[in-house]
């Protein structure tokens, strides 16, 4: 059974940092793809970064340099590093398990986490 668990959701303030991070269980990250997407209330779900079973990654443009995702297979576990958060990040962050990888891009799985809530103070 695949279980997916999020955490490190904060209220931060404009210009901080976050580190997000997701549990998972029953697909081991080390071989295999992983993303991280975000909802805002009204829009859609939208992917964040993701990275290959090989540790290649793909970001958002609207995170590029200020983003890094890795994994940790000894824990299995990936994390999500965002840096010089801005008011436009605030979204609930959801992790995805073993999707597909294709053209430099991450594409998503049937395997979600609950969410984690990141709200960003102007």
């Amino acid at each position: 059974q695949v279980r997916l668990v999020e955490s490190g959701g904060a209220l931060v303030q404009y210009g901080g940092s976050l580190r997000l991070s997701c549990a998972v269980s029953g697909i081991p990250v080390r071989n295999n793809p992983m993303g991280w997407y975000r909802q805002a209330p009204g829009k859609q779900r939208e992917l964040v970064a993701g990275i290959s079973s090989g540790g290649l990654l793909d970001y958002a443009d609207f995170v590029k340099g200020r983003a890094y995702i890795s994994k940790d297979g000894l824990k299995n576990t990936v994390n999500l590093q965002m840096n010089d958060l801005k008011a436009e990040d605030t979204a609930e962050y959801y992790c995805n398990a073993g999707g597909s990888w294709s053209n430099g891009r991450y594409y998503p799985s049937s395997y979600w986490g609950q969410g984690t809530q990141v709200t960003v103070s102007s």
